[in-house]
Order: C-alpha cells, then structure tokens, then sequence
C-alpha cells in the first residue's frame, strides 16, 4: 500500500512550477505535490481585520494579469496553536501563522494529459474542516487531499480538490442584534459560502466542473454543511448540488444562550461595556473592532477556558439572523425550506465518547451530565409524566450498557455518551433526511463502524476501549494512514484496514462523480467501492415504485457487520435494533421535545 506523505510530517516533493490561468489572465502558480498539483493559500476573500471585523466577507478580486503565488500556505485564520484534543485534532498553526486577513483557499488536482481532460471538467468536493468553530485550517494533516485525489486518476473518476479556512469563535460567529441589524451575524458561514461560490466561478480555470460541486465536512463543518443546506431558508440558487455531513448536520444549542453569554463574557473580559449595560448597544461592536486581534482572541480563549463544559466547548454557534438563518433550523427543516440537494450523512459508531466526562461513575452522574447538556429539557421529559410515557433516562436504561471487558469506564459512561451520540450526532441527521427524502431529495445515511484510533487513544488518554470515535473515518475517506505512524503511537493497521481504505475512498470519489453510491459502473481492474449501499428510503420489495413507509436504511461502513440494513424492523441486524434508534430517535424528534433541544 502506497502512503502520501504529508506537508506536516514531511517535505513536499515539488517539481516544476503549476501554472493555471484564469480568464482574465489572472495567472496561479503551483506546486507539483506528491505526482498532484496543489495550489496552497489562493485568496477568495479580503481582509476581515478592523473595520471589516465582524462584516459579511467581502470578494478578492485581482487585477486582470495579476499573478497569483499559490505555492505556500495561506495564513489561518486567529485561533488556538498547536495540537488540539489530539489526536483526534492535529493542526498545523504556529506562532505568526494566524491573520484576520485569513480567507484563503487550497486546490489540488490530478496532473491530466491531453486525452484524459474531461470537457465537461473534473467533479469538485469543497471540504470545511471542523473544530467546534474554534480551532481548524486547511492545512490539517489529516485531510489533505493527495492521497484521495491519486486515487481518484487511478479509479479513472479524478476529482479537484478544495478546502478553504474561515472566520472561527468569536471572529466568526460574535452575536447581536447590533450586528443583526448590519447583517454581520455568521460571519464564519458567509465567508464559507463566498468561498463556495469562488469555487462555482472559478473552477473551471483548474479543469473543475461547476456543475458538480460537493461541499463535505466533518464535526462543525458537517454543521456548516447543514447550514448551508438551510441557508437562506432555501431562497437563491445554490451553489453546489451535493453535500456530506459527517458526524454533525444539526446541532442543539443554535436557538440557546451559549453563543450571546460567550459574547457578554468576552465584552466583559476587555473592558467594552455600554452605557446603558446592554450587551445588544452598538458601541459594543465599535469598541470590539478597535481592539487588536490578539487582544480579543486572549479574551475569548481565556473565557472559554474558564467555562469549558459549557456545551461540551460547542459556544460559539451560528445564529437565527433573519437573513443567512432565517429561522431556527428545526423550523425550517419542518416547513421545507431548505435547498434541493443530494446528501449524505452519517456517523461512528462511539462518535461522541470522547466528550463525555470520563469520571461518569453512577445513574447521579448522567443524570447531570445529560442536564448541563441539555439545559432547557423539563425534569420530566428525563423522567417521564403521565405514568405512561417513558423520560428519556428511561430509553436508555444502565443495564442497556456493558462495559467492555478490559476498560476503566462505567456502564454510566456509556450510557451518557450514548446519548450524547444519539442527540448530536444521530437523531438530528435522521430528522433532516426525513424532511430531505419528503421533499424528493435523494439521502443516503451511514454508520461509520472501524477505527485506527482506538488502541492510539489508550496510551495517550490513558483510557481503553472507547471504541470507533470522533474522526475515524479521516484516515480512510482521505486514503492515507501516514499521519498517526509516528513514534509516539502505536500503528498497527490491519489488511482490513487498507481493504476498507480503498472501499471507503472509492465510495466518496464515486458520490462526487454521479451524486449516489448506488449501482456504479465499476472500470475493470478499479477496486470497488463500499458494495449494496442504497438510498435511506429505498424498499427492497418495490423498487421501481415511490418508497412505502418504514425504517431508513443505514450503511454500516467497516467492522463485522458491514452492509446495509434498516434501522429498526424484523430485519435489522441485532447489533443495530439493540441501539433502539427508533424509539431514541422518536424522543429527540418529537415535535414537542424539539423545542426543548434550542435548535
């Protein structure tokens, strides 16, 4: 098996200058990464630093002729340095790598000869990165691109790639209804929609085609993919047609207080209180865009640090502005006003046990646990009323959850994270693919279910057995194992591993080539992708007709019991009606507790 080594871990092996020209006579120079060309810190968007802090990005637009120099790194954007909750998080920012003047744009694509030039041009995935809006770059190792783009000319699909860096915390999403009214609320999600829309113009010039845009993001960013889903209350063309939410779609919290406290609490911290005590005053915002940038990023780090189980770290959230959001994204998603678009969306199997307490010892435990998560929630929808309706602890009673031989963790542990899960990273993906599939947009779900980073996490944690969590599916998805085969961690990837590789890797190429995983026409001497993965609504007794109601299917990637199979039903496997997802899932989209979840 073939590894690409990556720019954090290794020199790039660089050949002569890439040259792409631009209508205008713009020129980008290059780089030749890997047997890829690669185009690093390409500007879509003007400075974002003083008067421009907080606003709607505003388009970089150089001169016709003007050459651009894409051989080196962008700056990101004002954030935590260093390694962050790794090694689920590995970033690539140091000191004097930061800027507000951040928003900039990688490319890479496979070098073509004349006769492998698609005219129609080569599929495009834009990738957002994640990190809790807080830290991320496009520069992460552990998605970029080569080794995923190689593997798309080899599987005779090549694709272009792009990830872009955006405005994060308090940059990128600061909230109130001073900026409300200017329209500068989601600064993070409208720099992230400019960039798409760069791409859409613009692609074409790298050999893109415009017409078959993916955006895909992992944690935040299949947040942000969600948002972008909503934009707008899917008024406006749009400027992509796929997209893929891994691990995040939604997330509870949006319609809360986490975001506007984070705001009085960083106001506070600087000195910037108005007159007349409203944190909603403008002269707030007039005060925030004189500080300098380093000033405010120590305020936000420094009151993020001293709340930081506050929303499991999640604070600083988009916001119902009117505009970007029209509306709380449960409403939206309820009325259907949401973009057309074919998705994909997913989850792993332990996704969130790494962001439940791990000191969780008893029933008390989750009991608060799932009460600071969860803050608006009624004691009695946890508990239950009516003497017939089963609370939400109920759903999950403890002895559901066995903790695996050989681990440190509780029953209770489980048992909370599983819930956390449930809440963040299942339920609401499922709740937006039903509203999808009803308004005749093709979803397909998936179950991420094997990971290289268990056995990386025990040692570094000095906790066992939390199984297939955060990220796992980087390695696969981006086809490269390199990033975690360091001496510090242990690396002992399987044939399995390198076999789910290719399928994996092969299964996204092929969703951004023809929007479906469905019965692709595989090229002889092409590994295949991930075999029988159907559409979440499909029936296997009546396919030709609309489907009739039942269970979503879902695609379990990886593990032993890979394969597609419904999510609850005579024919669902154990090891997925055991998750009781229907009745979990029933609880947290109940028109009546969906209130209750801030979204």
């Amino acid at each position: 098996m073939k590894l690409f080594p990556l720019i954090a871990r290794a020199a790039a092996v660089a050949g002569a200058p890439i040259v792409k020209t631009a209508d205008d006579g713009v020129q980008f120079i290059g780089i030749n990464r890997n047997g890829v060309e690669v185009f690093l810190g390409i500007p879509y968007g003007q400075d974002t630093g003083g008067e421009n802090r907080f606003k709607p990005p505003q388009p970089f637009v150089p001169e016709p002729g003007t050459v651009i120099d894409a051989t080196k790194p962008g700056l990101a954007c004002p954030q935590q340095l260093g390694q962050w909750n790794a090694p689920l998080t590995l970033l690539n920012v140091t000191e004097g790598s930061t800027s507000e003047d951040c928003l900039n744009l990688n490319i890479a694509r496979p070098k073509l000869s004349a006769n492998e030039t698609n005219p129609s041009g080569m599929p495009v995935m834009v990738w957002i990165h994640g990190g809790s809006f807080w830290v991320g770059s496009n520069m992460e190792p552990t998605h970029q691109p080569d080794a995923l783009v190689m593997k798309s000319y080899e599987a005779r699909e090549p694709i272009i790639h792009v990830a872009m860096n955006y405005r994060l915390g308090l940059f990128g999403f600061a909230q109130s209804d001073s900026l409300k009214e200017e329209y500068s609320e989601n600064a993070g999600l409208r720099d992230q929609r400019l960039a798409i829309e760069w791409v859409r113009d613009h692609i074409h010039s790298f050999g893109g085609n415009p017409n078959r845009i993916t955006i895909f993001g992992q944690s935040s960013g299949g947040l942000a993919v969600g948002m972008q889903v909503l934009a707008y209350g899917g008024e406006g063309g749009l400027p992509f047609q796929q997209a893929i939410c891994e691990s995040q779609a939604l997330e509870p919290g949006i319609t809360g207080k986490y975001t506007i406290d984070a705001m009085q609490r960083v106001v506070d911290y600087v000195g910037c209180n108005p007159t007349n005590g409203s944190i909603h005053a403008p002269e707030i915002i007039s005060c925030l865009r004189q500080k300098d940038t380093q000033c405010l990023f120590d305020a936000s780090a420094a009151t993020l640090l001293a709340d930081a189980a506050h929303n499991i770290g999640d604070i600083w959230l988009p916001a119902v502005d009117g505009d970007f959001l029209p509306d709380a994204p449960s409403k939206l998603i309820a009325e259907g006003l949401f973009h057309d678009a074919t998705m994909m969306m997913g989850w792993t199997e332990d996704d969130t046990n790494p962001f439940a307490n791990f000191s969780i010892a008893n029933a008390m435990d989750t009991y608060h646990f799932i009460t600071s998560y969860l803050p608006s929630m009624p004691p009695e929808t946890l508990t239950g009323w009516d003497g017939s309706v089963l609370g939400l602890l109920k759903l999950y009673p403890e002895t559901d959850f066995n903790p695996p031989e050989g681990t440190n963790l509780t029953a209770n542990f489980y048992r909370s994270a599983r819930m956390l899960r449930d809440a963040l990273m299942v339920c609401q993906p499922l709740y937006l693919a039903q509203a999808m599939h009803k308004y005749g947009n093709g979803v397909y779900l998936y179950n991420w279910n094997q990971t290289l980073l268990d056995p990386i996490l025990a040692p570094v944690w000095n906790i066992s057995k939390l199984g297939v969590v955060h990220t796992s599916e980087f390695a696969y998805i981006y086809a490269n194992f390199s990033h975690y085969n360091t001496s510090d961690w242990p690396f002992n990837p399987t044939q399995s591993d390198y076999d789910l590789l290719n399928r994996a890797s092969k299964t996204w190429i092929d969703f951004a080539n023809y929007g479906t995983t469905e019965d692709i026409n595989e090229k002889p001497g092409v590994l295949p992708g991930l075999a029988g993965w159907k559409h979440a609504f499909w029936r296997p007794d009546d396919v030709a007709a609309p489907p009739k109601p039942g269970y979503p299917y879902i695609m379990t990637i990886g593990g032993p019991w890979e394969g597609l199979n419904p999510l609850g039903g005579p024919d669902s496997l154990p090891e997925i009606s055991e998750q009781k997802l229907v009745e979990r899932c029933g609880f947290f989209n109940d028109p009546a507790i969906i209130p209750y979840l801030d979204y």
